[in-house]
């Protein structure tokens, strides 16, 4: 696959980054720098800029500002099992969940959004991404390719759903698979 040229990331992300303390050794390992305590904030600042930055020009004018605030936690499965339980009323594990800052009431208009945009220096708050770090690796293992390829692809998706993405056919499923490989494809040297 060609990769996509290069961003360099305009775009502030203001990050906060949990790792589950009770996650296995050896899947933090398999994550690589994704999962790493060292290196793992920057280097998913650097590549959820990159992907702000390739998706800014497609964004609702509500949704542009010059930077975001977004938490990503990677967690096991009984943690992610009890929000989807919680959140979703599903039993059981699930690989990824997006919790939107900015999402639409189910019975009513909009949410607010919280004070940003082109002219303000506040990041907009985008909401929470919460990947199970098992399941990943079980999915990964699944599809043939490696662990960090696998949360890179959830952290995309789960990103897509904070900026309004959402996949409730085929077609519009296609629309944003196709997007997350366009944001798997673009370099980025973190």
């Amino acid at each position: 696959m060609l990769s996509a040229t290069a961003v360099v990331p305009p775009i502030g992300v203001d990050l906060a980054l949990h790792l589950d303390p009770a996650l296995p050794a050896p899947l933090c390992q398999a994550a690589g720098p994704l999962a790493d305590p060292q290196r793992a904030a920057a280097h998913w600042e650097h590549r959820l800029a990159t992907w702000l930055a390739d998706l800014a020009p497609s964004l609702p004018p509500r949704l542009q500002a010059p930077g975001y605030s977004l938490s990503l936690s990677l967690c096991d499965d009984p943690a992610i099992a009890a929000l989807n339980e919680e959140w979703r009323a599903r039993p059981g594990p699930t690989d990824v969940l997006a919790f939107a800052a900015c999402d639409e009431a189910e019975d009513g208009p909009p949410l607010p959004l919280p004070p940003a945009g082109q002219d303000s220096e506040e990041p907009l708050e985008l909401g929470d991404i919460v990947i199970s770090l098992e399941t990943a690796a079980r999915q990964a293992q699944e599809e043939g390719h490696g662990l960090e390829r696998e949360l890179l692809f959830l952290a995309s998706h789960g990103l897509l759903h904070l900026l309004g993405w959402d996949h409730p056919d085929e077609a519009s499923l296609a629309a944003m698979l196709a997007r997350q490989e366009r944001l798997l494809s673009l370099q980025v040297n973190a």
